[in-house]
């Protein structure tokens, strides 16, 4: 069984939240070690009645810190001696709430990339049930930064999923061959080469509400705003449509369907997505946003240990092996 170090000092709601979230997922079965202030964690484990292993670290690093600069200097914290677990073989993957760039940059320097990563990505699931990346790792990209992300993404789907063959599209303003900026043209012609997937050209925005593609690709700064509207976008239907059967003629017809529109709103509720992988990196590596709460640590954590089980590093690595010759 994966055992998941969850670095319990990162996140707006740390360490309450998610030291709860990870006593919700040793409740279901997994391995769980927690990283953080042992004077912090002791208490909250004990009103619990837990006995999760804590590994003490010293340090903290904010979401305002400079990452490179707060892991070169707290060499000592949370999300760095995680990471040293999975390097030593004591955890076999991470899960945090924290600065990502503090985790990217610590999973980064500690765990190294895979062979022939140039730079690592932050892929997570759409709604719709499409993997979709970078998600906010890389602002600038190239055209092969981008066919890598394909193959991991890829690895990814075939994890999760277990998928044999996995479709990929590449984010972009038009379907057509030649849209787009040169990044983008590039690409497409480096993905059309890549062994190993099926690769269905170009989709627009829109075709990331009907899983055109199981993976879909894009630059990180595309990915991140599309990522923050998509989930402000449902929030601001989800509260339209309440306050448009708020009146009392509906009343009976909105207690009839409460309980569809309660499991709508879990479907919607980013704190069920499982986290994001960071891609590329020797070991399995799960971020969540700052504000997660218990909830999203404890899937997170589910999310981390199927990839462990799944061998997700390992295909990754394959997976790029096969493409060397277009990569």
């Amino acid at each position: 069984m994966a055992t998941v170090a969850v670095d319990a000092m990162g996140g707006d709601n740390a360490p309450m939240e998610i030291v709860h979230g990870g006593i919700d997922a040793a409740a279901n079965g997994h391995e769980v070690v927690f990283v953080g202030d042992e004077a912090q964690l002791a208490p909250i484990l004990e009103a619990a009645g837990v006995g999760i292993p804590v590994v003490h670290a010293s340090e903290a690093i904010g979401m305002s810190d400079d990452p490179a600069l707060a892991i070169r200097e707290k060499r000592d914290a949370s999300i760095s001696v995680a990471a040293r677990l999975v390097k030593t073989g004591d955890a076999d993957a991470v899960v945090s709430a924290g600065s990502t760039g503090a985790a990217l940059t610590a999973a980064v320097f500690t765990l190294g990339r895979l062979k022939g990563v140039s730079r690592p990505a932050i892929a997570s699931y759409f709604p719709s049930g499409s993997v979709v990346l970078d998600m906010g790792a890389n602002l600038s990209c190239r055209a092969r930064d981008l066919a890598q992300f394909a193959v991991m993404g890829a690895a990814l789907a075939r994890t999760h999923d277990g998928l044999d063959r996995v479709t990929v599209g590449l984010l972009n303003i038009g379907s057509e061959p030649g849209k787009g900026r040169v990044l983008e043209r590039e690409a497409h012609d480096l993905m059309g080469a890549l062994p190993g997937i099926d690769f269905i050209g170009n989709v627009e925005g829109t075709d990331l509400a009907q899983a055109k593609a199981n993976v879909i690709v894009c630059d990180g700064y595309t990915g991140n705003i599309m990522l923050k509207t998509a989930e402000g976008t449902a929030r601001l239907v989800f509260n339209l449509f309440l306050e448009a059967v708020a009146v009392p003629d509906y009343t009976e017809a909105v207690q009839t369907l409460a309980p569809a529109l309660m499991q709508l709103r879990e479907r919607l509720n980013p704190e069920r997505a499982g986290g994001a992988h960071l891609l590329g990196v020797k070991g399995v590596v799960v971020v969540t946003h700052g504000s997660s709460t218990r909830l999203s640590i404890s899937t997170a954590v589910a999310t981390a240990a199927d990839a462990v089980a799944g061998g997700l590093p390992d295909l990754i690595a394959a997976g790029l092996a096969e493409s060397a010759g277009v990569l």
